[in-house]
């Protein structure tokens, strides 16, 4: 998302007829999660929040501040003398109540600010900028020395001049909640955030794909090199006192965790130039069952290796008790119809009301329901680990599905086929 919101900044500087030598505007990179966007001399910081689709979305005002990070983006706002524009960027939805009305209220104060006029607040947007700061004195970390002081005296109502600085902070606040997730932002955003541009430069949108590979390049290098400075140097980027001109970022420490727009044009003229050179590695083909299955519903690759490995392991278990344990039989049926059972359940949980099947969550639900999984009914030796590789065996055997239902024998055929391609 540091990534998206550089090519919208540069996105701005073409469509304004600018150079991107002369455009004073870039992002520094903080920490792996937060960013800040300065154009000349404004700045805005971003909280970015990732959330799996199977957490729910943010409905309380509390949940906002503590998993949304607004408690600490209020701490860094009044640190840097409640000069920037704020941002939280997240996956996640808001729900009704508490969470839509904070956005609902921030929008019009935010529309009221832009407009010039003097910060008008109405009875209903009073109640959620009370809210708002009572939930702030719930996190006193983040707080200001005020603010600290009036909590430890026991005040439980803010007092009047911290709600006039909520709702100050609330003016300057967007919330972003509708970005796609990790899992598809990697296909979505060469057609997202890389067409548009190349459509002003009037490019084949075909090299978006190149393209949004060398900026995310560029971004990781850049979000490595923050490191865990806990100012982040964000101080000096509010006061002023920072140009993202090549000339003063050489002699600051900013500068290598910084990306300028004239960094981003490199980039993007040289996927350009170099379009095959760009294009991300395919990966080999998956070759098992098991592989295919947990690939089709989109398991990370982490995941599949795993669960190959756990398998084997639970393969030779019970090869190697087989030959030792007449009941060994007998235990491993009953270990069966009690994984597909759990099979069941974390599908049936996950799946409620029209709600598709996804690997990556099935996976987490079978991992807590075998490690939740009473002990004494199973012997000593068959732990979590080698009880899941039971699901994976399963799988293997196409009696547990991480999607819906495909022809797996023509795909590992295809797969085996281009495997031998490769190979020769």
């Amino acid at each position: 998302m540091a990534a998206a919101d550089a090519l919208s900044v540069y996105r701005d500087a073409l469509e304004d007829g600018r150079s991107a030598a002369d455009c004073d505007a870039g992002i520094i990179c903080e920490h792996h999660e937060d960013w800040v966007v300065v154009v000349g001399g404004d700045a805005e910081l971003v909280s970015g929040k990732h959330r799996d689709p199977s957490v729910a979305v943010f409905t309380t005002i509390t949940q906002l501040l503590e998993d949304g990070g607004l408690a600490h983006l209020f701490g860094r706002w009044h640190a840097m003398g409640e000069l920037p524009y704020c941002r939280l960027v997240t996956t996640a939805g808001l729900g009704r109540g508490a969470a839509q009305e904070l956005n609902k209220a921030a929008r019009a104060l935010r529309a009221s600010a832009d407009d010039g006029q003097m910060l008008l607040v109405s009875e209903a947007q009073e109640q959620v900028i009370a809210q708002f700061a009572k939930g702030l004195q719930q996190i006193p970390k983040f707080l200001p020395r005020s603010w600290k002081a009036a909590v430890d005296a026991g005040v439980t109502h803010p007092a009047g001049v911290h709600l006039e600085q909520a709702g100050r902070f609330l003016s300057m606040l967007r919330i972003d909640e509708a970005r796609p997730s990790r899992i598809l932002v990697g296909h979505a955003a060469p057609d997202m955030y890389c067409a548009p541009v190349l459509k002003i430069l009037r490019r084949d949108v075909l090299l978006a794909v190149s393209v949004w590979e060398a900026v995310m390049a560029l971004f990781r290098a850049r979000m490595r090199a923050a490191g865990p400075t806990p100012r982040g140097e964000l101080p000096h980027v509010q006061a002023g006192q920072v140009r993202l001109g090549a000339g003063a970022l050489a002699q600051r420490e900013l500068a290598a965790r910084t990306v300028t727009i004239a960094d981003l044009d490199v980039a993007i003229q040289k996927a350009i130039s170099n379009r095959v050179g760009y294009l991300p590695l395919i990966p080999p083909p998956r070759v098992t069952r098991l592989g295919i299955k947990m690939a089709e519903g989109v398991c990370a690759d982490n995941s599949i290796e795993r669960a190959e490995q756990l398998r084997s392991d639970y393969r030779a278990y019970w090869s190697d008790r087989g030959s030792e344990d007449p009941l060994a039989r007998a235990v491993q049926r009953r270990l069966r119809r009690a994984l597909l059972r759990i099979s069941d359940d974390a599908t049936a949980a996950i799946t409620g009301a029209g709600t598709p099947l996804r690997g990556p969550d099935l996976w987490r639900g079978i991992k807590a329901r075998v490690e939740a999984m009473p002990s004494g009914e199973w012997p000593e030796d068959l732990d979590a680990d080698l009880r899941l590789g039971g699901i994976c065996d399963l799988t293997a055997q196409c009696m547990v599905w991480f999607s819906e239902r495909f022809d797996v024998t023509a795909r590992l055929v295809a797969a085996r086929a281009r495997q031998a391609n490769t190979l020769s």
